[in-house]
């Protein structure tokens, strides 16, 4: 008796299959690299309740960093400015500016400004912006050039490759500690970062950690 089927029918579980898992393998491997931080952070830029230029107040006013994130150098966590803190000046600067009643209402009610957050490490990690930024690491390093900015955006990855670049050669990245704060500032050169780096490091005995339990606690 003839056969129904050709013989390459035989095969053709073998193929589906094989071509099943190129497929599959393909879609994972796209939303591992696209789902990245660098592509799923860096560039968001969400609309806030008050539009705050830091171009303004940092770089053409001059205002320090800490006058608004005040704990910053002090604990894990950079606090968000509370309403009293924008009062302390708007309560005599631009006091009937449209663009701030929603900080005039907040100081009113008694109700917190609702600031979307732009910046947030996992769950899974542990950092402290204190450590940072009294060893010698601007908040350019993770932040960018925040002073020069009209709306906060997310400028850099935050992946663990990123922070691993630091970790593993923070005289690349150290400066002295009163020009933490000055996000303008630069060594002459390369060779003098890494010269003036190199002994920072020393100085301050600084030794991030690279194994897992350093930031995975």
């Amino acid at each position: 008796m003839a056969n129904v089927f050709p013989s390459w029918i035989n095969r053709a579980p073998i193929r589906i299959v094989g071509c099943g898992l190129l497929v599959v393998g393909a879609v994972i491997a796209g939303i591992t690299y696209y789902m990245t931080p660098k592509w799923a952070r860096v560039g968001y830029e969400p609309v806030q309740p008050v539009a705050f230029s830091h171009n303004l107040h940092v770089t053409q006013l001059g205002m320090d960093c800490r006058y608004c994130h005040t704990y910053v150098d002090r604990s894990e966590h950079s606090n968000v400015p509370a309403t009293n803190t924008c009062m302390a000046c708007h309560s005599m600067v631009q006091t009937q500016s449209p663009a701030l009643e929603p900080v005039r209402d907040s100081w009113a009610s008694g109700e917190p400004i609702p600031w979307v957050r732009i910046h947030k490490t996992p769950d899974y990690v542990y950092f402290n912006h204190a450590v940072h930024v009294n060893r010698g690491i601007s908040c350019v390093e993770c932040h960018g050039q925040v002073n020069e900015m009209e709306v906060v955006y997310h400028a850099k990855s935050l992946s663990m490759a990123f922070c691993l670049e630091c970790h593993r050669e923070p005289e690349k990245y150290i400066r002295p500690a009163d020009e933490v704060y000055n996000l303008n500032w630069k060594a002459e050169s390369q060779e003098a970062q890494l010269e003036m780096g190199e002994e920072l490091v020393a100085h301050w005995k600084v030794n991030p950690p690279e194994s897992c339990s350093g930031c995975h606690r």
